[in-house]
């Protein structure tokens, strides 16, 4: 079993950035798959980035140009760095890893902005 843990949520406020983290409970050399999700307040779930075993990064539509994903194998610890928030990128944020047929999911954490 693997434990996801996110961190670096808050308050921020439109124009702000965050650093999002997410540390895994074992090595995530293997991981095939890294990524950041979202959800706000009365939507459904979506897809924000993703990154690959290869280092190769995907990004929602909504957050190119401003958030970028990069993982750091030696702290076992998934990143995301957000960029010129605004009040539509609220939501409680999760990391997930894919390894194998295996898929966990982080407890996630709030961003808030708002000014």
């Amino acid at each position: 079993q693997v434990q996801l843990v996110e961190s670096g949520g808050g308050l921020v406020q439109p124009g702000g950035s965050l650093r999002l983290s997410c540390a895994a409970s074992r090595s995530i050399f293997s991981f095939n798959v890294l990524d950041w999700y979202r959800r706000a307040p009365g939507k459904e779930r979506e897809w924000v980035a993703t990154i690959t075993s290869g280092r190769t990064t995907n990004y929602a539509d909504s957050v190119k140009g401003r958030f970028t994903i990069s993982r750091d194998n030696a702290k076992n610890t998934v990143y995301l760095q957000m960029n010129t928030l605004n009040p539509e990128d609220t939501a409680v944020y999760y990391c997930r890893g894919v390894v194998g047929y295996s898929t966990y999911w982080g407890q996630g954490t709030q961003v808030t902005v708002s000014s």
